[in-house]
């Protein structure tokens, strides 16, 4: 046999071994999991009993992560929604996908390269339920799906009217249709359903802001809500000059919410009840794939689209590179692989552009060379090096209304910078995790952070 026919059959050896690597996590008995992605919209990492808040009611999540696997460093790689969700889609950062606003949306060659497409492509039927929120809405792929109930609008409302003409709150509308979707199921082939909460997200231009089901106003009245530590004047004062205006949009939306005690608590509470809806909802969804038999081999997958303000620095919203606005719950509840990863918790650095290449590992489908995240089970089992640090990037609307900002987060240390400005901000993590002190100018730490500008120079061209 000729050195061309053994150099053949060891890359079809490899290959095989490739194909079955997958086939060994996303099969079990020989059967595809179905796939439930659940994302809510400005959800922060702390806004979730299992990550440690106290006051917070989130008893049905909670019991996903205690029997599954709880990310406890979860970050996005731009904290707004329609990038993030861009970046959960196509498993990339923005600098490569390029969407960087509200109306650009995916090319036809990037929506084949999404994770519902290639899992569709493999023989999966795919749904999607909610908020879509990338690019124009008359783009919006729904003749691809095989279930769809999704708002025609950029942002959905809490408040529509359903089919009898009476109100019904946007959470309980997902609810409705996850039900359907369930309980409608009858294909051989395994499903991938997406499910995009507008909640705990403020409705735009309402001064009630926070909008609630009516049922959940009882939940959260006899308890008070402390203050965050850096919700002070001395916070917001420290920062540049260009930031601390009034046209800062996070400066425009924290004088709506948490100007005062009174606003602070109205506005968190209502948070917190929607968020407790949301968990509310996640239980009964479980019960009903309980009920319809497929609970079994049914993983569900939990994140937040970004973090949120509240009231942090002076702020409300996202956009900076803060932990309030970067960092996520995440959870994967894994049935079929219950022993094995019943309560772990990984403290290893897990980002939004790792959902795709996570789901798809799951299905047993390659993933493209064009997908910048990493599967996240490799990062729980140790196949794959855990991060020390990751890009981050914001460049929508900038000048005074969103200040353009790019950086570092690393495990201990943070390097952020305003573009427009050429201003710099570094953090040590270990020693003032609130972010209060900017020690760029510090000559103690010149060293480390000369790291970091090397750092993000490298990372800003690799990540394109």
């Amino acid at each position: 046999m000729s050195i061309n026919h053994y150099r053949t059959l060891a890359r079809l050896l490899m290959i095989a071994c490739f194909i079955a690597g997958y086939q060994v996590k996303g099969q079990t008995n020989g059967k595809r999991p179905n796939i439930i992605f659940l994302l809510t919209d400005d959800q922060r990492w702390d806004a979730l009993g299992a990550m440690g808040n106290p006051l917070i009611r989130t008893p049905h999540l909670d019991r996903l992560a205690e029997n599954g696997i709880l990310f406890s460093n979860a970050y996005v790689t731009t904290s707004i929604c329609a990038v993030s969700r861009a970046s959960l889609l196509t498993g990339q950062y923005a600098s490569r996908h390029k969407i960087n606003d509200f109306r650009t949306s995916l090319t036809p060659q990037q929506l084949r390269q999404t994770y519902p497409m290639l899992l569709k492509a493999s023989g999966y039927r795919i749904g999607f339920i909610g908020k879509y929120g990338v690019g124009n809405p008359k783009d919006q792929p729904k003749d691809r799906f095989d279930f769809w109930e999704c708002t025609d609008k950029h942002q959905p409302d809490y408040e529509t009217t359903d089919t009898d003409g009476s109100v019904i709150h946007d959470t309980d509308r997902i609810s409705r249709d996850l039900r359907n979707f369930v309980e409608g199921y009858s294909a051989k082939e395994p499903f991938c359903l997406s499910v995009s909460f507008k909640a705990p997200h403020v409705q735009d231009n309402d001064p009630r802001q926070f909008i609630i089901a009516p049922e959940y106003k009882k939940y959260y009245q006899d308890d008070t809500v402390p203050r965050p530590e850096t919700a002070t004047a001395d916070s917001w004062n420290r920062f540049p000059d260009f930031f601390r205006t009034d046209t800062n949009i996070a400066r425009e939306r924290w004088k709506m919410r948490f100007a005062d005690d009174s606003m602070y608590e109205t506005s968190v509470k209502n948070y917190y009840r929607l968020i407790t809806h949301v968990d509310d909802v996640v239980g009964k969804l479980v019960r009903d794939l309980e009920h319809k038999g497929i609970a079994d081999n049914t993983v569900i997958i939990f994140m937040g689209d970004n973090g949120f303000f509240l009231g942090e620095h002076g702020l409300a919203g996202k956009w900076y590179g803060y932990e309030e606005s970067i960092r996520v719950p995440l959870i994967i509840y894994d049935p079929r692989q219950k022993e094995k990863n019943k309560g772990v918790t990984s403290s290893g650095i897990a980002l939004n552009i790792d959902v795709a290449p996570t789901i798809l590992g799951l299905a047993g489908v390659p993933v493209p060379g064009s997908m910048q995240g990493v599967d996240l089970y490799g990062l729980v089992d140790g196949r794959i090096p855990e991060r020390e640090e990751f890009f981050y990037e914001h460049h929508y609307l900038g000048g005074l209304k969103i200040p353009e900002s790019e950086g570092v987060v690393g495990r201990e240390f943070k390097y952020l910078k305003y573009t427009e400005h050429d201003y710099e901000e570094f953090f040590d993590l270990r020693n003032d995790p609130h972010e209060e002190h900017n020690l760029v100018h510090d000559k103690r730490y010149k060293k480390i952070i000369d790291q970091y500008r090397s750092k993000y120079k490298q990372f800003a061209v690799s990540v394109k």
